[in-house]
């Protein structure tokens, strides 16, 4: 069942026109970037089998992709790479893509609601961190899914320079195939030497 704008239409009625849902991804793999997406839907918009991307295929994501694209009143979406993850350290490379994914909106929102109970954006903008708000909240999931089907792709497209590695299968996460290739090739330009192993393999290199 798809997820309701209970909570947008909550504060809606409460005064706010543009309520953006934001989300990230990435913030556990070894290689690739963090990808963070921010919606704001129209009131009373309904996307069948809209839900937290976690819970959909990718068959199912990638078919809500374009659905969202269209039905939403803006829609951002921004990417920290590893190297800069490196720099400033994961938690606040989240926070920068998100900051920058509300900032990337032809719309400027008067609330976002943000997946996670301690995030703050660096906005000027109220805002509400919600616990799972990914599978409680329309706009959150949108931006999951959003967020999910960006990363997906350019993790697809860094498997074709550095096809060794499978990152169009692991998407850059740590499994067993992924380590296995890591300790054999060792790290390319796209792992987060922040992050172990990758630290340890790239001090021994």
């Amino acid at each position: 069942m798809a997820l309701s704008l209970r909570i947008e239409k909550k504060l809606a009625r409460e005064g706010y026109k543009l309520i953006a849902g934001v989300d990230e991804v990435g913030r556990g793999p070894l290689a690739g970037p963090i990808v963070a997406a921010a919606v704001i839907f129209p009131p009373g918009i309904n996307i069948p089998g809209l839900n937290d991307s976690k819970k959909l295929s990718r068959k199912q994501r990638e078919a809500l992709y374009p659905l969202i694209r269209e039905k939403a009143i803006g829609c951002g979406i921004a990417a920290i790479n590893n190297r800069v993850i490196d720099r400033i350290n994961i938690g606040r490379a989240n926070r920068l893509a998100m900051k920058r994914a509300v900032l990337k909106m032809a719309v400027r929102p008067d609330y976002l609601l943000i997946d996670g109970p301690m995030i703050r954006i660096d906005l000027p903008i109220e805002q509400e961190g919600i616990t799972g708000g990914d599978h409680k909240c329309a706009s959150i999931a949108a931006a999951s899914i959003i967020a999910k089907v960006t990363r997906d792709r350019i993790m697809v497209k860094y498997h074709r320079k550095y096809p060794d590695y499978g990152f169009d299968e692991h998407k850059g996460y740590g499994t067993k195939k992924h380590l296995q290739r890591l300790m054999k090739y060792g790290p390319t330009s796209l792992h987060r030497r922040s992050f172990y192993p990758v630290s340890e393999l790239a001090g021994a290199a």
